[in-house]
């Protein structure tokens, strides 16, 4: 435990594309340059805004607000679906860019990524890491477009980095290191730090922690036994003081996909042809990870409002669509007639990795195997659900594969099936 600030140069880098989808939309038309734009995953009234251009987000429009609502706030709004070749295209033009830095580079989301310059400075990059970032937003501008800015925070660890990162958008460049880190806690609010949302805030104010410096200050006990009641405490301590607690991946832990109803009074046998097609995108993602899984967990959210979910642990391992779906169903017979299903998703837990790759005794067991890795080739050179079980062949018009916003963990296979 370090009880002071982290007095090494900052090292670390955060690059954060300024509302990355919306933003790309307008370098790729020019006619939208200026005027207040929403992403969606897909143009209907049901649908929410994914990304919205700061001229949007101007006028009160958000992340994760209803279309709806984001036309009464903004009139004039241009709504536009997801178009993933582009952020891809931009996606690859911003790896390259901070690959060309250092190799150790990891992307949080599609629109964000960290540089770790740790053992690289005096090999690589003796330059200030302000005169890199500056770079960095010329080449993003040369390479991808001119409209093209991103905000960029340099710090000791990746919390303050990217703490630094959001400190003036758009398109800033600040650093946090341990001579200002006062300085900029005192201009905070609880909520801008990454990690605080309304539950977080409402801990530390019950224990009279009302700002980030009174944060900062915390003892680690404190924070520990009291405020979060875990080894996060500890954590907290640390990373507010520039010390590196995130650089570590954490394994996969479910797989799922979810997906609101094209149509809000859906017959029972539409519901489950979207079921069957969730299953397959469940199944791909899995394969795509080299896993399978002995668990699933199927969630209904009725019109009313009412919500119903079943889960359950089996003892025998499974991957192929086929089981994913056979599964799923045994859990969905068991929902009740409440009202129409407006929203279901199906998730797998339980992960362990695949036993694919390896040769079964059981004549049987290969053939499903050899099955299943025929039709994934099959899907990945023809088209997405190329081949798909006859219940969901009209699904596929209808749930749309879209790029996650907030992940990178499925981006390469998700680009390829969009």
């Amino acid at each position: 435990m370090q009880s002071t600030p982290n007095p090494e140069t900052p090292q670390v880098m955060h690059i954060d594309l300024n509302s990355c989808f919306a933003t790309v939309e307008q370098q790729a038309r020019p006619l939208l340059r200026g005027r207040p734009v929403a992403v969606t995953n897909r143009l209907t009234k049901n649908a929410c805004v994914i990304a919205a251009s700061y001229e949007a987000k101007a006028l009160g429009v958000k992340v994760g607000m209803g279309l709806m609502d984001a036309r009464i706030l903004a009139p004039g709004i241009v709504t536009l679906e997801t178009d993933p070749p582009k952020y891809h295209y931009a996606y690859t033009k911003l790896v390259n860019i901070m690959k060309s830095y250092s190799p150790n580079v990891t992307m949080k989301s599609i629109d964000e990524g960290v540089i770790d310059f740790h053992g690289t400075r005096q090999a690589v990059n003796a330059r200030p890491l302000t005169d890199v970032g500056h770079e960095i937003k010329r080449r993003l501008k040369e390479d991808v477009g001119c409209w093209m800015r991103c905000n960029i925070g340099i710090a000791p660890n990746r919390f303050l980095a990217k703490t630094a990162a959001g400190l003036h958008k758009p398109d800033g460049l600040d650093v946090i290191e341990h001579k200002n880190l006062r300085r900029v806690m005192a201009e905070l609010k609880l909520t801008d730090l990454t990690g605080i949302a309304d539950k977080n805030e409402a801990r530390l104010n019950a224990h009279g922690i009302m700002t980030p410096l009174q944060f900062l200050d915390a003892p680690s006990e404190l924070l520990k036994r009291h405020v979060f009641k875990s080894v996060c405490g500890e954590d907290w301590h640390q990373r507010l003081r520039g010390w590196e607690v995130d650089d570590h991946e954490w394994s996969t832990k479910t797989i799922g996909r979810q997906f609101v109803m094209d149509d809000y009074q859906a017959s029972e046998e539409k519901v489950r042809s979207r079921l069957a097609h969730l299953c397959e995108s469940t199944g791909l993602k899995m394969r795509y990870k080299g896993l399978c899984a002995r668990g699933m967990n199927v969630y209904i959210r009725y019109k009313s409002g009412d919500y119903w979910h079943s889960r359950k642990a089996f003892k025998s391992s499974f991957f192929t669509d086929a089981e994913i779906y056979r599964r799923a169903t045994l859990l969905f017979n068991k929902h009740p007639n409440l009202d129409y299903v407006v929203e279901m998703g199906v998730s797998c837990y339980l992960l362990e990795t695949s036993n694919m790759n390896q040769v079964s005794i059981l004549e049987e067991v290969n053939k499903e195997i050899w099955l299943t890795e025929a039709v994934d080739e099959v899907n990945r050179r023809f088209g997405n659900h190329t081949i798909t079980f006859a219940i969901s062949a009209d699904s596929k018009t209808k749930i749309k594969q879209k790029i996650p916003f907030g992940s990178t963990r499925y981006f390469e296979l998700l680009c390829q099936q969009a």
